[in-house]
């Protein structure tokens, strides 16, 4: 009873959100559209997104606008879960922040190495950070190299791991991505325990630990299949952290010495049922399906919980990843077909 009075009213709330989320029919009409601004009016008249959307001018309606104002409205979805959230609930939410937090970073890091001319644009994140978030973009807008850029952080809790890379020799931007997602992932695996209690500890721990688990299977197939790398340098991308995964099982992965034994020891694993490698899927959107399962599945059997916050937040997200996915395939005039087959990560 007491997770029922707890959460009854944010589980309304996500059930009227996750109402408007579209739908795969909507997905074949934005599929079959001819160019992004006939997307952007599909949007702005038939769906959730048109109260971001109609914040461009007929000037600003291109892809790079448009997935600006996407962002906006998880953000305005967030916000709205949060007004609806008790002291407790909203701790848990600081803990999903983080994520929007570690983007924002490594997407000014992006401008500042790729020495891009054009002012940072965050306006349109100014106040919802502004509200939430320990991160100022105020200072960020100033930085102009990496060096500045980290010490604009010096009062949030990124700083210190940025900072231990500062004197180190040929850093690139992988290397601050890799430590801001390390980081991100161990901070929030450690205050999980401290931030929740019970059976919300262990419907967070079973998300984050299968999302952690999964990310370190695919970077492990992608250090594999595209760049030939040694275990050694293997070893070095992956999150310090095992759900489901051996330590053991990690060494055969990491280990394996071609691709045939890799897929031979991940059918071994926890997860194969749901990843399985010879599925004709790329390796993200075997990702996206075991955990849209995983968070589904949390939320059918604990209706009254965090599963309906972190379920909702993950299918929105998904949501604005296929929707710029097919702004792009249309904006390159791909077929309707190969559009829904990108979107769903088929290999062609």
């Amino acid at each position: 009873m007491g997770n029922l009075l707890e959460y009854s009213g944010i589980v309304t709330k996500v059930r009227a959100m996750e109402a408007r989320l579209l739908t795969p029919e909507q997905f074949v009409e934005i599929a079959n559209l001819g160019n992004v601004p006939e997307i952007a009016d599909y949007l702005r008249r038939n769906t959730a997104y048109a109260d971001v959307l109609e914040t461009l001018t007929e000037e600003q309606i291109h892809r790079g606008n448009i997935e600006k104002v996407l962002m906006q409205s998880l953000y305005h979805d967030y916000t709205k879960l949060y007004r609806f959230c008790g002291q407790k609930q909203r701790q848990f939410m600081k803990l999903i922040l983080k994520n929007y937090e570690v983007d924002l970073i490594n997407y000014c890091l992006r401008i500042v190495i790729n020495h891009y001319r054009q002012p940072f644009d965050l306006n349109y994140k100014r106040e919802f950070f502004d509200r939430y978030s320990q991160i100022s973009i105020e200072k960020l807008i100033t930085s102009r190299t990496t060096d500045e850029l980290v010490e604009n952080l010096k009062d949030t809790e990124y700083y210190a791991p940025l900072r231990k890379l500062k004197d180190a020799r040929d850093i690139t931007l992988y290397d601050y991505n890799l430590a801001l997602d390390l980081y991100l992932f161990t901070s929030t695996w450690r205050e999980q325990k401290k931030v929740l209690k019970k059976a919300d500890l262990e419907l967070f721990m079973r998300d984050r630990g299968s999302k952690i688990d999964l990310l370190n299977l695919q970077w492990i197939y992608r250090a594999k299949k595209y760049y030939d790398m040694k275990p050694a340098d293997i070893y070095l991308l992956l999150i310090p952290i095992h759900y489901k995964l051996s330590t053991a099982q990690v060494k055969e992965l990491v280990e394996a010495p071609g691709l045939e034994e890799f897929e031979n020891a991940a059918a071994q694993t926890h997860y194969s049922k749901h990843y399985n490698f010879r599925r004709n899927l790329t390796i993200e959107q075997m990702y996206a399906d075991c955990l849209h399962h995983l968070y589904t599945i949390d939320r059918r059997r604990n209706p009254y919980s965090i599963a309906a916050i972190n379920t909702y937040l993950f299918l929105k997200e998904e949501e604005i990843k296929k929707l710029t996915t097919a702004m792009e395939c249309v904006r390159y005039s791909l077929t309707p077909g190969e559009t829904l087959a990108y979107v769903g990560g088929k290999i062609q």
